[in-house]
C-alpha cells in the first residue's frame, strides 16, 4: 500500500502526459502530490520530510511551468535571469523536467552536507534503527547514495534534452524506478553480509543443535 502511494503522482502524471499532453499531466502531478500528503497528514499524522521537499518542488516547478503569465512577475524575474523569463513567458516544458534532477541532487547534497558540513550520517539517521550495521558500512552507504543521487539528477537532464518529452517521461516512470530497484537490491545483497549474526538465531527459533 505505501510502495503504490509513492508512486501514485508519478502514474498519474503518466496517464495523463500519454491521454492529455505534459501540461495537463504537471498539473494532475501537482493535485495528486498535494492530496498525496494530504492523505499521509490526516491518515498517520506524520509526513517525511523528502515527502515535504518533493511537494514543494514540484509545486514550485510545476507552478512555473503552467502559470507564469503574469507581466510583473517576468519583468521582476527578468532582472535575475532573461534566459528564464523567457522560458515561462514562452510556456516552456522544461521546468517540469528540471523536477526530478532539483530533487535527486537535493537528497544528494543533504546527505553530503549532513556528512562533511556536520559528521552526521543522515542515512544511518533514518535506517539506523530498524538496520544495525559497522559505522565503516554506514559510511559507505552514505557515500553511494550520494553518488547515486548525483547521477540520477544528471541523467534525467541528459534524456530530457536529448530525447522528446513522450521519451522523458518513459524514463522517468520505466528508467528512473527500474534504475532505482536494481539499485535499492544491491544495496541489500550488499547490507545482508553485515548484518548481525543474533538476527539468523532467532529467525531459526533460537534452538541450539
Amino acid at each position: 500500500m505505501k510502495l503504490l502511494l509513492d508512486f501514485f503522482p508519478i502514474i498519474l502524471f503518466f496517464v495523463a502526459f500519454k491521454v492529455w499532453g505534459i501540461y495537463a499531466a504537471t498539473a494532475v502531478a501537482i493535485v495528486a502530490t498535494v492530496a498525496q500528503i494530504a492523505y499521509l497528514r490526516f491518515k498517520h499524522g506524520k509526513v517525511e520530510p523528502m515527502q515535504w521537499v518533493s511537494l514543494g518542488v514540484i509545486v514550485l516547478f510545476g507552478g512555473a511551468t503552467l502559470l507564469t503569465h503574469n507581466d510583473s512577475f517576468i519583468k521582476w524575474l527578468s532582472q535575475y535571469d532573461a534566459t528564464l523569463a523567457a522560458t515561462l513567458h514562452e510556456h516552456n516544458d522544461s521546468f517540469i523536467k528540471w523536477k526530478p534532477t532539483v530533487l535527486y541532487w537535493l537528497m544528494g547534497g543533504a546527505l553530503l552536507v549532513g556528512q562533511l558540513g556536520f559528521g552526521k550520517n543522515l542515512l544511518r539517521s533514518v535506517m539506523g534503527a530498524q538496520l544495525q550495521l559497522p559505522d565503516a558500512i554506514w559510511l559507505k552507504l552514505n557515500w553511494a547514495w550520494t553518488a547515486f543521487f548525483a547521477l540520477m539528477g544528471a541523467l534525467n537532464l541528459w534524456v530530457a534534452y536529448h530525447f522528446d518529452t513522450d521519451s522523458w517521461v518513459n524514463f522517468k516512470l520505466f528508467g528512473g524506478m527500474g534504475l532505482m530497484v536494481v539499485f535499492v537490491i544491491a544495496q541489500a545483497i550488499y547490507m545482508s553480509r553485515y548484518l548481525p549474526q543474533e538476527e539468523q538465531t532467532a529467525d531459526s527459533g533460537g534452538k541450539q543443535p
